[in-house]
């Protein structure tokens, strides 16, 4: 396909949004890579730099699959952003962290947020590139909408204000894979965004913002749903720079203002509640899980075994902390072992070695208890098999890969339709 849009991924990972929007060996992820995939995009750079280790097994791993030509493992925020090839569309899954923003600089371009902060990185990119992209595509924990706790929403604030300012319209929607049918109950916030200069954002200026969430916007025929209770969303104007954004947003506020889904253009804000509305086929944990393919370092050591029921299990006691202080500690069990029947629980970094622990998935098999294998986590994720395995590369590590990665149908099915609203109104 000719005149493709050429896509930049930021914080690339183990290449999660780029199977999402290229598929893989020109097959999707939504066909567990068996049917034809017909791609509207082409990533022509990528960024990945592990800044707290010495090797970066992460940019190995996406070296070895799409080849080094056009990859970046350097800090993303020394990048010189004229070397970025232009591009039509920015992506990245960036780390939740304190946005505020402390001053300003005299003699500037603009406003500073705090050193080592991702989103700047993504600002910088938006702001000084001569050819700027038009959309943008990113990818979130939840908690970014309360974040922090005694200014609830201020930080999702600060990014929002920073794109309205910057000429971007923006829609968001917090998405649970599972309750569309994918295999891992994974929530996370993803947002897309698109510059005044787009014809998209000509469009949008057109339809409410309470349209564009539950019926007409990228999301929305991506990912379908209902409003929750009402059909009037919550509005506001956001005001004032990010500085008083840091300084005063919802200061008082105990609870979050942003819902689930929403909407932004020109700093009206409309944000709803919404659940979602699908009634398809459900991926399930057994479905997933290798027959006689796993070996025995992944079966729990009978001795473990107690300890292992111990941390899963719930707890009344008491506890003595680091200065000698007795309290009460309680928590909930958690399901041991893990139910084959449901789609699981989200992945954590932590899912590999041996150890016992509390979160890891722990499934019941003929043979045994057992921990899941790297192929069985890649799944959970639909990304192809053996899609981590590299030399030197451990279980563990494949492991945290994967409990730093996206589920690659949902980056699918949201690109999807993304580029049928570019393609449509290029």
């Amino acid at each position: 396909m000719e005149n493709k849009i050429k896509v930049a991924e930021l914080f690339a990972g183990v290449g999660g949004f780029r199977l999402g929007l290229e598929g893989w060996k020109g097959k999707s992820a939504s066909s567990n890579y068996t049917d034809f995939f017909d791609s509207s995009y082409e990533v022509v750079w990528s960024n990945q730099w592990e800044p707290s280790t010495k090797k970066q097994h992460a940019s190995l791993v996406y070296e070895n699959l799409f080849g080094a030509k056009n990859h970046s493992n350097q800090d993303i925020a020394v990048v010189d952003v004229e070397k970025i090839p232009d591009h039509d569309l920015l992506v990245g899954g960036f780390p939740c962290q304190d946005y505020s923003v402390a001053t300003t600089l005299k003699n500037s371009k603009g406003l500073i947020g705090k050193k080592g902060v991702l989103w700047w990185s993504i600002h910088k990119i938006l702001s000084e590139k001569k050819n700027k992209p038009k959309y943008l595509f990113l990818e979130n924990v939840d908690r970014l909408l309360i974040s922090p706790s005694k200014q609830r929403g201020r930080d999702f604030a600060i990014i929002l204000q920073s794109l309205n300012k910057l000429g971007f319209a923006v829609e968001w929607r917090v998405i649970n894979a599972a309750d569309f049918g994918m295999p891992q109950r994974r929530r996370r916030i993803f947002i897309l965004a698109y510059h005044k200069t787009s014809a998209v954002y000509q469009s949008l200026k057109k339809i409410s913002g309470i349209n564009w969430i539950l019926e007409q916007g990228t999301l929305a025929t991506a990912f379908p749903v209902i409003a929750e209770k009402t059909i009037f969303p919550n509005q506001f104007n956001l005001t004032g720079d990010i500085v008083e954004i840091t300084e005063n947003f919802n200061k008082q506020g105990l609870k979050g203002i942003f819902k689930n889904s929403g909407f932004m253009i020109d700093g009206l804000v409309s944000t709803i509640k919404t659940q979602p509305n699908y009634e398809g086929r459900t991926t399930v944990l057994g479905d997933l899980i290798q027959n006689g393919e796993v070996t025995k370092d992944f079966y729990l050591n009978e001795d473990d075994l107690d300890r292992w029921l111990y941390l899963k299990g719930p707890k009344k006691e008491m506890r003595t902390n680091a200065q000698g202080y007795e309290y009460h500690y309680s928590e909930g069990g958690m399901m041991f072992p893990d139910l084959l029947e449901r789609p699981s629980r989200t992945i954590i970094t932590g899912e590999g070695g041996k150890s016992p622990s509390r979160f890891k998935h722990v499934i019941q098999t003929e043979k045994g208890f057992r921990r899941l294998s790297p192929v069985e986590l890649e799944r959970l994720n639909m990304f192809p098999d053996n899609h981590t395995k590299l030399e030197g590369i451990s279980d563990a590590k494949r492991a945290f890969f994967m409990g730093n990665a996206l589920v690659v149908g949902v980056v699918e099915k949201i690109g999807k339709e993304l580029a049928n609203k570019i393609l449509l109104k290029a």
